[in-house]
């Protein structure tokens, strides 16, 4: 059965003003890349985006705490564009730019131009991706493929092309490899094939059947290192699932979050979108059902998670291509009464959006208020490069190659930061992030330089293993001239057992 678009209103067949049309999407997409870029190549990684780099000198077919998607990116982004802040992030924000290309079809298919237009505008404008492509973790690579995968189903409704089923496949396997997250989508799928009667029939095409080993084989290399590292990142991510106990608490910050992520006053639209799209998804329609169905498993978990723990803002990030199209069509589809208030609503939110994205990249460049210390949501990019260059010349003037940390955030940023000096990181604790990581171990005899922040301070438990924890030096981190905490550094040497740093049990 051929696809019928949802679009019928008379906003829908009004000409489209230049902001919504293609030319004009190109425009905005291009100058918030060019935004994105600039900024991303002028400021300091965050902890994660520092500590995922080493996952990029490093290239394996999974880690401890993810699938590998991330670190490959950040490596082909050594590879196009150096060992810097712009090589860890450029696949990210490139990812932000293909990736409005493909939510534009995939809303042109299911809809029309105009909801496309408020679609892509709408994701850009969202807190989340508006910021967040500037930032390399693994959110990244599964909203993109995701949203290609959704793209694929797409086309499929449109053409009803059964080859679309092999790219469905492909991309959901390119999801998997980015975030376990991603295996809602497929639970999504399955739930669309059995609700919609006229998807039934792709049961019958072999398409589906080979797409969906596609997908397994494109995700075997993880699978396969899960199993020779005794489930390491299945133990960790799915451990989240178990609940220790209910409460209640967390269920508003989660809505909250979703909200103010999304953009606050996106998020009303799509509580205009959304019950439109629900009651055609009781009438099995195919394409309301598409949009509600891929969705619905990956609310659930997440709502089902935010019963018993928090549930991190970044989390729901896959599913934003989703709510801005479902914000698109509660703003083309708003009924008289209702249209002028969402067309302000929707023209407002991107004005938000676009205003709290240039703020924030003006605000990790140069700081427009100082004295927030870590309550400032950039305040990771700062002040690391003083810290490193004290560490070195510590190390020079007491003949040290070694730099200890107990904690993935300092480990990452000394090691960013001390790249090009002769000293080597490793982490004494938590040794099970860095499977992947040649074992390049220093002798029993030698000292280290240990780095740590005063809030996390382990000197003391050092003492158990080590027979001298000296300090050797306290600085501020600053955010101009404005400290953020307080770093000790100290001289620990002389192990108490043979293995070395091996053995040191900190947990």
């Amino acid at each position: 059965m051929a696809h019928t678009a949802m679009s019928n209103t008379a906003a829908s067949r009004q000409p489209l003003p230049f902001w919504l049309s293609p030319a004009g999407l190109t425009v905005i997409v291009l100058a918030l890349t060019l935004l994105r870029i600039i900024t991303g190549m002028n400021v300091g990684l965050v902890e994660d985006e520092a500590y995922y780099r080493i996952w990029g000198l490093n290239p394996a077919a999974g880690y401890y705490d993810h699938p590998p998607m991330v670190g490959w990116w950040i490596w082909i982004g050594q590879a196009l564009a150096g060992d810097t802040a712009l090589g860890v992030r450029l696949l990210s924000i490139l990812s932000a730019t293909i990736g409005s290309l493909a939510l534009w079809r995939t809303a042109s298919n299911l809809f029309d131009k105009r909801i496309a237009g408020w679609s892509v505008l709408f994701l850009n404008a969202s807190i989340l991706v508006g910021v967040g492509a500037l930032i390399s973790t693994p959110d990244a690579p599964s909203v993109f493929f995701w949203g290609l995968a959704l793209w694929s189903m797409a086309e499929l409704v449109r053409s009803q092309n059964a080859n679309w089923w092999l790219l469905v496949g492909i991309f959901a396997g390119f999801g998997l490899l980015s975030k376990y997250s991603v295996l809602f989508l497929g639970a999504g799928i399955v739930l669309w094939l059995l609700w919609v009667p006229e998807a039934r029939r792709w049961f019958a095409s072999w398409q589906l059947w080979i797409g969906g080993l596609l997908a397994i084989a494109v995700f075997s290399p993880t699978l396969y290192w899960n199993y020779v590292h005794e489930w390491a990142s299945f133990v960790k991510q799915f451990g989240r699932a178990v609940p220790e106990g209910y409460t209640l608490k967390y269920i508003g910050e989660f809505i909250g979050a979703v909200a103010g992520l999304l953009n606050p006053l996106i998020f009303i639209l799509v509580l205009f979108g959304i019950g439109p799209i629900f009651k055609k998804t009781w009438k099995r329609d195919q394409v309301a059902s598409l949009l509600l169905l891929t969705i619905v498993p990956f609310l659930i978990y997440l709502s089902a998670h935010s019963l018993h723990s928090r549930v991190q803002g970044n989390w729901p990030a896959p599913i934003f291509p989703t709510f801005a199209m479902i914000a698109a069509y509660g703003l083309v589809h708003a009924s008289d009464k209702w249209q002028r208030f969402c067309h302000r609503l929707g023209v407002g939110g991107v004005i938000l959006g676009f205003l709290v994205t240039a703020l924030v990249c003006v605000h990790a460049y140069s700081p427009l208020i100082e004295g927030l210390k870590r309550k400032d949501p950039t305040h990771q990019l700062r002040g690391w490069a003083p810290i490193a260059q004290k560490v070195e010349e510590l190390a020079k003037e007491n003949g040290i190659n070694w730099v200890a940390t107990t904690s993935y955030a300092v480990t990452g940023q000394m090691s960013d930061q001390l790249k090009d000096t002769p000293l080597k990181v490793r982490q004494l604790n938590e040794r099970e992030r860095y499977l992947m990581v040649p074992k390049d171990t220093p002798l029993a005899s030698d000292d280290s330089i240990y780095v740590v922040e005063e809030r996390r301070d382990r000197s003391k438990q050092l003492l158990d293993s080590f027979e001298i924890v000296e300090p050797l030096a306290s600085m501020p981190r600053l955010s101009g001239g404005s400290p953020i905490e307080t770093v000790n550094i100290y001289r620990v040497s002389r192990p108490r057992n043979e293995q070395g740093y091996d053995g040191i049990p900190l947990r």
